[in-house]
């Protein structure tokens, strides 16, 4: 056994003993070549823009020159992009289809955009959460006929007792979410005092 291969046999020991597997190794020439790959740090700015729902999805298509050349404009942060498109539009006069392409977003975008600016200023251009902001089909009115239904029926068929009823569908599921949602603030309220 030549002494080169034994060094390598000896590396290829000690670094199994660190933690790699056959797989990180390539052999050549009686050889093995270690695979070495490097952990990519994390970026806090885009963990913490993701977090929040404000990260662009598509920073590469930003072409504003400052976005490109200066690095306090950062195109990942879709908040910040969203004010500089608006003022763009409102200071330099440029055109709505101009700076919305500009800037990588549609022309739908710009004018939801600049609707919640006039409407919000900055704090409207953060994203907003989709979808219903609370249960709207559980209304107190929807949930004082459960209870009372409840009190007389028993617990099966109590969505069709509401689509009787109201004329809506609702899941029993949903119900039951909403009147535990409703004891819970009854009794924070009831401790309140």
């Amino acid at each position: 056994m030549s002494v080169c291969r034994y060094a390598a046999i000896c590396d290829y020991i000690s670094v199994r003993k660190v933690g790699l597997y056959k797989k990180d190794f390539t052999m050549l020439n009686n050889m093995y070549i270690i695979k070495v790959t490097m952990k990519k740090e994390k970026d806090k700015k885009a963990e913490a823009l993701r977090e929040k729902g404000a990260l662009h999805r598509h920073p590469e298509a930003v072409k504003d020159e400052p976005f490109l050349s200066h690095p306090f404009f950062d195109p990942r942060d879709l908040v910040q992009v969203r004010y500089e498109m608006l003022r763009r539009h409102r200071v330099d006069e440029k055109a709505v289809k101009e700076v919305a392409s500009t800037f990588g977003l549609s022309r739908q975008a710009f004018y939801e955009a600049e609707a919640a600016f006039e409407h919000d200023g900055v704090a409207g251009l953060l994203p907003r959460h989709k979808g219903p902001k609370r249960p709207h089909k559980c209304t107190d009115e929807v949930l004082n006929f459960v209870e009372a239904w409840r009190q007389t029926s028993p617990r099966e068929g109590v969505g069709e007792a509401v689509f009787k009823r109201f004329g809506i569908r609702v899941n029993p599921r949903s119900i039951d979410r909403a009147l535990a949602r409703r004891k819970k603030k009854r009794q924070t309220k009831g401790t309140a005092r």
